[in-house]
C-alpha cells in the first residue's frame, strides 16, 4: 500500500482545486481519476486535425474562483475577458440587438441597452425592469424561494413568453440547465443577483482561446506535479474503506488520513452511500460542431432567441482550424436543457436545428457544411430544479476526515465551472480545519504549514 496525507478521487476542477489547495498547504496528495486525462466534463480530444472541445464553457468576471484557479495553473493568458459585456442577440424574423452594458452602477449598467432592446417593446421592457427590481430584493438564502419555480415566479411578475425567452432565458438556460419553469426560484435569484443586479461588470464573459484540455487538463498535471501532487490517471478506485483504506482497480491500494471524494453524485453515493445522495437528478447538454468552407459569423458569439439555437461560438481559431484552413469557419452551438434532443441521431438533429441555423445565419445558404458531428453529456449538471437544495451535501460529511466536493455539492451556485472550483476550495479548507482541531487535540495529523488565505467564497 501507499500512504497519502489525503487522496483526492476525481480529477476534474473540485478535485484539481482540492489537490492543489492541499499541497500547497504542506499535505502529501494523491489525485485519482478515471479517465486518462485531468479536466472532468471540460475536456478535449482530436476530430481528424481538429480540436475540438467537449462543449462550449464560459466564465464570467464574477466567477472569482475559477479566475484565481486559471491563475494559479498559469494560464489565464490563454483566455479572453470582456471588457464590458456585450452580447449579440437575433430572433428569426424579429431581428438582432445588443446587450451591452455601460458605465453606471447596478443594475442601471443595462439600462441604456434595455431601452434599445428591439427584442421587445415599450410595455415589455417596463416589465422587465420592475421584475429585475424585484428578483434583486429577493432573498436567496429563504429555503421557501428553492421551493418555489422561477417560472411561476416570473408569470407572478407578469413577465409573458417574449420576455421571458428574450431576457430571462437567455441567462438561466445557459446557468441553470432547465427552463425557467422548471428552475428553482433560489438558484435563480444566485444567478441574477450576483451575475447581473449586483456589480457593473459582473456578467462580462470570458471563454477559452485555447482547446480545454490545455487549458485545464494539461495545466493542472504541470501544476499538480509541481506541488508534489501524485496524480494517477486512468485508475478506477473501486471503494473507500474505513481507516481509510483506497481500493485501487489494478493498482496498489491507497492508505490516508482524509479522503475528497471530487467526483459526480452516483459514483459518490456508490463509493459513500452514507453520506452522498442518490437521488439528485441530471440534466444533459448537447452541443452540435459545424464545419463550413466560409465565415457565416462575424462575432465571437451570438444568442438565439425563439428558437432551439441558444448560444452559437466561433471556435475556428482555438481548435486550429484557422491555421490549417484559411477562410474556413468552425462554429460550436450550445443547447442546454437538452432533455428531448440528447438522444436524437446525428442526422434527425442536423434536420431539426438547420433551418433555424440558416434563419439566424443567412449567409449558411450559400457555405458548403465539410462537416457536422454532436457532443452528448448527458450527465452535464444536477437539475437545478425546485427542491433540489435540500438534496445538495455539504463538504463536511458525518464520516471524520472524508469530505465531498463537485459542482453539485451545496455552494450556493448552480452547476458551473465556478461552483466545481468553489467546491474543491471548500473541501480543501474543511480538510484542513479538520487536520488542525486533530492536531490540538493531540491526535496524528498530516504534516505542514498553516494553509494559506483562499480565494474569495
Amino acid at each position: 500500500m501507499t500512504r497519502a496525507d489525503v487522496v483526492v478521487v476525481g480529477g476534474g476542477l473540485a478535485g484539481i482545486t482540492a489537490a492543489l489547495r492541499l499541497a500547497d498547504a504542506g499535505r502529501r496528495v494523491t489525485l485519482v481519476e478515471t479517465k486518462p486525462w485531468l479536466g472532468g466534463l471540460t475536456y478535449s480530444f482530436h476530430r481528424g486535425d481538429l480540436d475540438v472541445d467537449n462543449g462550449q464553457h464560459v466564465f464570467l468576471r464574477c466567477c472569482t474562483a475559477y479566475r484565481a484557479l486559471l491563475d494559479r495553473l498559469g494560464v489565464t493568458g490563454q483566455t479572453h475577458l470582456q471588457d464590458r459585456l456585450d452580447i449579440a442577440v437575433r430572433q428569426p424574423g424579429v431581428g438582432e440587438a445588443r446587450l451591452r452594458r455601460n458605465g453606471l452602477p447596478a443594475p442601471l449598467h443595462l439600462g441604456g441597452a434595455l431601452l434599445g432592446y428591439r427584442l421587445l417593446n415599450p410595455v415589455q421592457r417596463l416589465k422587465f425592469t420592475r421584475a429585475a427590481l424585484a428578483m434583486k430584493a429577493l432573498d436567496r438564502t429563504d429555503p421557501a424561494l428553492d421551493e418555489r419555480s422561477f417560472g411561476d415566479w416570473l408569470r407572478e411578475q407578469g413577465q409573458d413568453e417574449q420576455t421571458v425567452r428574450a431576457m430571462w432565458d437567455l441567462v438561466g438556460l445557459a446557468t441553470l440547465n432547465v427552463p425557467a419553469d422548471e428552475a428553482s426560484l433560489a438558484l435563480a435569484a444566485m444567478v441574477f443577483q450576483v451575475g447581473l443586479l449586483t456589480d457593473n461588470d459582473a456578467a462580462d464573459i470570458g471563454w477559452a482561446t485555447v482547446p480545454l484540455r490545455e487549458l485545464h487538463g494539461a495545466a493542472a498535471e504541470q501544476a499538480l506535479a509541481e506541488a508534489g501532487v501524485t496524480v494517477r490517471t486512468g485508475t478506477k478506485v473501486e471503494a473507500v474503506e474505513p481507516g481509510f483504506t483506497v481500493r485501487l482497480r489494478d493498482a496498489d491500494d491507497l492508505t490516508a488520513d482524509q479522503v475528497v471524494l471530487a467526483v459526480p453524485p452516483a459514483a459518490a453515493h456508490q463509493l459513500a452511500p452514507e453520506v452522498a445522495a442518490a437521488d439528485l437528478d441530471v440534466s444533459p447538454i448537447v452541443n452540435v460542431h459545424l464545419v463550413l468552407d466560409r465565415p457565416v459569423l462575424t462575432e465571437p458569439f451570438v444568442a438565439g432567441v425563439g428558437t432551439p439555437i441558444q448560444w452559437v461560438f466561433d471556435r475556428t481559431a482555438s481548435s486550429g482550424l484557422a491555421a490549417r484552413r484559411p477562410g474556413a469557419q468552425y462554429l460550436a452551438v450550445s443547447l442546454s436543457a437538452a432533455a428531448e434532443l440528447v438522444d436524437l441521431p446525428v442526422a434527425r438533429l442536423r434536420e431539426l436545428l438547420f433551418p433555424d441555423l440558416l434563419a439566424l445565419f443567412p449567409a449558411l445558404a450559400e457555405a458548403t457544411v465539410d462537416d457536422f458531428f454532436v457532443t452528448r453529456e448527458r450527465t452535464a449538471t444536477f437539475r437545478a430544479a425546485p427542491g433540489s437544495q435540500r438534496l445538495r451535501p455539504p463538504a463536511v460529511t458525518a464520516v471524520p476526515g472524508l469530505f465531498l466536493a463537485g459542482a453539485w455539492t451545496d455552494t450556493g451556485w448552480p452547476a458551473t465551472m465556478e461552483g466545481a472550483v468553489r467546491s474543491g476550495d471548500t473541501a480543501a479548507d474543511a480538510a484542513l480545519d479538520a487536520s488542525t482541531v486533530d492536531k490540538r487535540a493531540g491526535r496524528p495529523a498530516a504534516a505542514g504549514p498553516q494553509r494559506r488565505q483562499g480565494v474569495p467564497a
